[in-house]
């Protein structure tokens, strides 16, 4: 086993014997690794806090992207049953049947269409407001002279907004002027 001594000299700098090359001086040499070294910690430093920035906005982009996910499925769920909303609508509209069973068809839509607008569902108003190609799609036009040009006259199919977002343009008839 090697003794302190020895171990000490393998682990010890060895000693500047040569002058620095160009002239420079022994503290000009220390100062320049000093400034070298000071750099390579700046850069280093600028890389981590860029990389902490990048892995942060990546771990905002997966959440935002995963509750956008998550809305979109429910989204979809809602469009499939659209034609169900449809269709009690069409059914309380019906002339026939007894007061019991038009109660009932009107209970059951009630409970279906809160629960719908609970989860994020809205109408989207058209009968008398003005064309929005972003909300409205026009079916037929009419020509007439009590109307304001490009107004809604007539409603075919309701739209529907889902939390903001366009889930069913309204069907709409659209007024012209002569």
């Amino acid at each position: 086993m090697k003794n302190m001594d020895e171990v000490m000299e393998t682990t010890a700098p060895a000693p500047l014997e040569a002058p620095p090359p160009d002239g420079a001086s022994e503290l000009e040499v220390l100062v320049a690794e000093r400034d070298r070294a000071v750099a390579q910690k700046d850069d280093l430093w600028d890389r981590l806090v860029r990389k902490q920035a990048e892995f942060e906005n990546l771990r905002k982009r997966a959440s935002k992207e995963k509750d956008e996910i998550q809305q979109f499925a429910a989204m979809e769920v809602i469009r499939s049953l659209l034609p169900v909303l449809d269709d009690f609508q069409r059914a309380l509209g019906a002339p026939g049947e007894g007061e019991e069973y038009r109660k009932g068809i009107d209970l059951i839509f009630r409970r279906f269409w809160d629960l719908l607008v609970q989860n994020g569902l809205s109408p989207i108003e058209s009968k008398g407001k003005k064309f929005d190609p972003h909300f409205h799609q026009a079916v037929d036009t009419v020509k007439t002279p009590d109307q304001e040009d490009h107004t809604n006259v007539e409603e075919y199919q309701r739209g529907y907004e889902f939390k903001g977002r366009l889930l069913r343009p309204a069907m709409v008839r659209v007024a012209v002027r002569d």
